[in-house]
């Protein structure tokens, strides 16, 4: 029964059965003869389908519900009986978004010294990505806003306040300040994230508040992308002082706090609102605990 509520919730998230299947490991008719199967189980039609997928019925909506519910129940008592015979392994998979990458390894790095049987995987991933994976159990946690736009049935952690800093060279423009503001930053040329990023939109949001209309030079998805750009001494960028920090500082590049105002958001981990927790998820959150014991959220 499980691994049928797994088919549909595969079906919903890919959105074609082909995609489906091949996310579930299996064949093609195996994956709808699976859904066929519940189907006459629950005595309902669950997808709108000819050859192709059309949508869930309002009675697939309501079972996939109880679907992804269901499975990440399942999952979460086969990693507790095997936690007590073997000690926390597994896999753990975390989405981030770009800003809170470089702080990953705060997180992943105590973790792994307490549990060398756990392996991580760690996804670059857009604020709506990353909640949008939890709720379709791709994830087991993300890094993520908690102020800005819904986070639906989620719990959190606050882990550090992002700052926001401009990051440019000595030569540049305002290179030679101390701190500069939001209206002074809007009138000089800036490579910024690409819209989809909620990052990207917290800064169009600052710069038209001042009066100015973001027009950046270049956009990326990656920050790495736009801090290899301003370690030319060519570029500037808008950047979360941590962030800024922990990618280094090189003798031509100045961090500049920018005020008035001067925009904090909250940055957290972000786990499904499910107890029990799954082990492997627990840990992370205890120890994300411990890291905004030491940070603050200020």
């Amino acid at each position: 029964m499980i691994d049928k509520l797994n088919f549909l919730i595969a079906v919903a998230r890919e959105e074609n059965f082909g995609r489906a299947a091949e996310a579930c490991n299996v064949t093609q008719p195996t994956l709808s003869a699976g859904i066929r199967q519940l189907e006459e189980i629950l005595g309902v039609l669950l997808i709108n389908r000819t050859s192709r997928y059309h949508g869930l019925t309002p009675e697939g909506e309501r079972v996939l519900e109880w679907a992804k519910r269901l499975v990440a129940d399942a999952r979460a008592m086969r990693q507790d009986i095997q936690t007590l015979r073997q000690g926390l392994i597994g896999h753990l998979k975390i989405g981030a978004i770009p800003t809170a990458l470089a702080m990953v390894s705060s997180l992943t790095t105590p973790y792994r010294a307490k549990h060398p049987g756990v392996r991580f995987s760690i996804l670059s991933r857009t604020s709506a990505e990353v909640l949008d994976m939890l709720d379709n159990l791709e994830i087991d946690a993300g890094l993520t806003y908690l102020d800005n736009e819904p986070l639906g049935r989620v719990r959190t952690v606050p882990l550090y306040a992002e700052h926001y800093c401009l990051l440019t060279s000595e030569s540049g423009a305002l290179g030679d300040r101390t701190t500069v503001t939001w209206a002074e930053v809007g009138r000089i040329p800036l490579c910024l994230l690409t819209p989809d990023m909620q990052n990207r939109r917290i800064i169009d949001r600052l710069l038209r508040n001042s009066g100015n209309e973001p027009a950046p030079t270049l956009e990326s998805n990656s920050m790495i992308v736009l801090f290899s750009h301003v370690r030319t001494g060519e570029w500037a960028t808008i950047m979360p002082e941590k962030l800024a920090n922990t990618l280094g500082l090189t003798e031509r590049l100045r961090s500049i706090p920018i005020v008035e105002p001067d925009a904090v958001y909250r940055i957290g981990l972000v786990v499904p609102q499910r107890d029990p927790m799954m082990p492997i998820t627990a840990a992370l959150v205890n120890e994300a605990k411990r890291l905004a014991a030491t940070l603050g959220t200020d």
